[in-house]
């Protein structure tokens, strides 16, 4: 496998306090990275370093394989304002596009195609006229997660995707990314509070603290006294 993103260690920090501190770690082409570790110890600051969303104290992040910061598809955590956002569905997923030609804001047509057939990729195409601000909040992920594909062909970033979900609908969405990475080949770094879903779907775990306390695949997270605290405290 080629070696897709290398984080060299990376430094974050908010108000001159570090968040993150000498943060390492590489993924491959395809494969499926989970960040855990308990609230506040900077997950969501990681993804938006790697994103290019929040500047670094220190270290680095590098892209091979022809990827750039232009060419990831970013899911964040919702709002509350994101949620009543006044659009249908097919508007929210085709502002993902970032590539085509633009007029007085028209979109050319191979962002039109994008859109149609990230839509269709998500299974969403009944419910493509609906205000966003109507939908469940599965539809709202689906919809978000059609956004994000519009963007990329390589790497997803998605924060927390399945917070807030019921179970089933959980796992229809774990489902939907797992045929997007398995089938499509697309990369995925994922944060997540869902140990079980991500010690499930994962290839690889991160878990930090305010800096590494474990990188492996999941076998060896599983192994470790950190990941059999960590795995069993949920399943209890």
């Amino acid at each position: 496998m080629k070696k897709f993103i290398e984080v060299k260690n990376l430094t974050m920090s908010y108000d001159r306090e570090a968040v993150l501190r000498d943060v390492s770690f590489s993924l491959n082409d395809g494969e499926w990275l989970s960040i855990v570790g308990e609230n506040g110890s900077g997950k969501s600051t990681l993804l938006k370093g790697i994103a290019g969303l929040l500047p670094l104290k220190g270290g680095s992040v590098g892209f091979g394989d022809g990827l750039t910061r232009k060419g990831i598809g970013y899911l964040p955590q919702q709002t509350a304002i994101q949620r009543d956002f006044p659009a249908c569905v097919h508007e929210v997923v085709l502002s993902g596009c970032t590539g085509g030609a633009r007029l007085l804001g028209m979109r050319s047509r191979s962002d039109r195609q994008r859109a149609h057939d990230a839509i269709h990729e998500l299974g969403i195409e009944h419910i493509h006229h609906k205000p966003y601000c109507d939908l469940s909040g599965g539809q709202q992920q689906r919809a978000l997660l059609a956004r994000a594909l519009c963007a990329t062909e390589k790497l997803l970033i998605l924060d927390e995707p399945v917070t807030g979900l019921d179970p089933l609908v959980s796992a229809e969405l774990y489902e939907s990314i797992s045929k997007l990475n398995k089938t499509n080949g697309i990369a995925v770094i994922m944060v997540s509070h869902d140990i079980s879903g991500a010690v499930k779907y994962s290839d690889k775990i991160l878990h930090i603290g305010r800096g590494v306390e474990f990188f492996g695949t999941t076998e060896e997270y599983l192994s470790s006294d950190l990941g059999k605290h960590f795995a069993g405290k949920q399943e209890a």
